[in-house]
C-alpha cells in the first residue's frame, strides 16, 4: 500500500482536541517511554488510547514511536570560530556569573524518546498536527514531530516489511527530475525485490525515499517512486537524495524571492516579488491570511518608491516580519503607482494578529488598509502566484 495515497479531507476545528490530547499526556508518557527503552510493543490498551486521540485530531494522522534523532539545535559553542569580539564577551561573563553547568543551557541530556505524527500527503491534516507540535509540553526527555523526520541512519540497516528482512545498505537509486513540474521521479532497486511482492517492493521504495529525505521533503519535491527490477545503469546511494532535492530547491530559488516588473498604462511600472517555490508544508500552521495596503509619497518617474519613501517602506517591512516571527511570514508584495501591497500569512492560534494589525497601521505616509480572512487552502495566494509559476514553473 502506498504511504501517500493523495486525498483531501475535512479538518474541523482542532483546538479542543490538541489540548484534550496534551492533557492527557501524563497518563501514557511512562508507557511510551518504557516502550522504546525496551524495545517492545506498546501495550493495546495505551495504544488505542493514543490512537483514538489522534484520531480525534484528524481522521487521517496516524503515530509512531521512535528513539529520538539527533537534535539539529546549535550546542552553545557552535559558532565560536566566528564570533564576534562582542559576542566572546558575553560568552565569558555568562561563563563567569553562571552558578552551574545547567545555567549555560549547553550539555546536558539530549532526549531519548520521539512521538510522531503523520499526515502523508494531506496538508489539512499536516495542519492539525503542526498545531498538535506547537502546543506540546517542554518534556526534556521527549521530541515531538509533526512529521516524519529524515533518518538516512536507518538506510545502512536491515527493515523489516510484511515478515521479509532486507539489507537497506544494498538498495540503489535512479533519479531523474522533471523540470517542468518541479519534482523528481525516484526509481529504488534491492536485489531482494525479486522475492517480493509488487505492494511490498512499492512500500519498500517508498520507505526508502522517505528515510532519505523525510516526510514533508517527499510531499514537496517527489513526483513518483518506483520500485526497479534491474540495478541502475548509473546507480546513487539513496543518501545521494537530499543532494539533489537542494540543487533542485536552488535552481528555483527555494527559500528565496523573485521580482518581475512590467508597466501598467497611467499607472507606471508594477513589481512583485514573491517567495519562489511556495510549498504548503513550509509553513503548515499560517492559515490566516492579512492583506496591508499603504500609499507612499515620494516616487521616481515610473511612480516606484524613491527616498526617503524607499527607506521608510524597507523599515517598515522589517517591522512587521519582526513583529509576526515565527507565528507568520510574508508571502508577496506588490508595488505599483503609489501604493505597496503586502499579502501575510500568520498562525491564527499565536494571538499575533493584533500586536500584528497595531504595527501595521503606524504607517505615517497614508491611510492604511488591513484585513484578514482564514484561508487554510491557500486560495488568496495560489490566486496570485498563479501567472508566475506558469511563467517560471514550479
Amino acid at each position: 500500500m502506498a504511504l501517500f495515497r493523495r486525498r483531501r479531507s475535512s479538518v474541523p476545528d482542532s483546538a479542543v482536541a490538541v489540548d484534550e490530547f496534551w492533557s492527557h499526556w501524563p497518563d501514557v508518557r511512562a508507557d511510551l517511554a518504557a516502550s522504546i527503552a525496551d524495545g517492545t510493543p506498546v501495550s493495546e490498551e495505551t495504544a488505542q488510547f493514543v490512537t483514538e486521540r489522534v484520531r480525534r485530531l484528524s481522521p487521517a494522522l496516524t503515530w509512531e514511536l521512535s528513539e529520538a534523532p539527533p537534535s539539529e539545535e546549535p550546542s552553545g559553542f557552535d559558532g565560536l570560530d566566528t564570533a564576534s569580539e562582542q559576542s566572546l564577551q558575553d560568552m565569558l561573563e555568562s561563563l563567569g556569573s553562571a552558578d552551574s553547568i545547567d545555567d549555560l543551557g549547553i550539555g546536558g541530556t539530549a532526549p531519548t524518546c520521539a512521538l510522531i505524527l503523520s499526515a502523508g500527503s494531506d496538508d489539512e491534516a499536516r495542519i492539525v498536527a503542526e498545531r498538535w507540535k506547537r502546543a506540546a509540553p517542554d518534556d526534556p526527555g521527549w521530541r515531538f514531530f509533526a512529521a516524519r523526520p529524515a533518518d538516512p541512519a536507518q538506510l545502512s540497516k536491515p527493515l523489516t516489511w510484511d515478515g521479509h528482512e532486507l539489507d537497506l545498505s544494498h538498495v540503489s537509486v535512479s533519479l531523474r527530475v522533471n523540470q517542468q513540474l518541479a519534482t523528481i521521479e525516484a526509481g529504488v532497486y534491492h536485489p531482494d525485490f525479486m522475492f517480493l511482492p509488487d505492494d511490498a517492493r512499492q512500500g519498500v521504495a517508498e520507505r526508502v525515499v522517505l528515510l532519505a529525505l523525510g516526510e514533508d521533503d517527499y510531499v514537496r519535491w517527489i513526483g513518483s517512486v518506483a520500485p526497479l527490477a534491474e540495478k541502475p545503469l548509473d546507480p546513487l546511494p539513496p543518501t545521494s537524495l537530499p543532494t539533489v532535492v537542494h540543487q533542485l530547491s536552488g535552481a528555483l530559488g527555494s527559500g528565496g524571492w523573485v521580482t518581475l516588473q512590467g508597466r501598467i498604462p497611467l499607472r507606471g511600472s508594477v513589481q512583485i516579488s514573491v517567495r519562489h517555490p511556495l510549498h504548503r508544508r513550509d509553513f503548515p500552521a499560517f492559515t490566516l491570511y492579512v492583506h496591508v495596503s499603504v500609499g507612499y509619497t515620494s516616487t521616481d518617474q515610473d511612480k516606484q518608491p524613491a527616498d526617503p519613501s524607499a527607506a521608510a517602506l524597507e523599515e517598515y517591512t522589517a517591522t512587521l516580519r519582526d513583529i509576526a516571527a515565527d507565528n507568520g511570514a510574508l508571502f508577496a508584495h506588490q508595488t505599483a503607482g503609489g501604493q505597496r501591497r503586502y499579502h501575510f500569512y500568520l498562525d491564527p492560534d499565536s494571538g499575533v494578529l493584533p500586536a500584528f494589525e497595531q504595527a501595521a497601521r503606524t504607517w505615517s505616509e497614508s491611510k492604511v488598509q488591513v484585513s484578514s480572512t482564514l484561508d487554510p487552502q491557500w486560495d488568496t495566494i495560489n490566486q496570485i502566484l498563479k501567472p508566475i509559476r506558469r511563467q517560471l514553473g514550479g
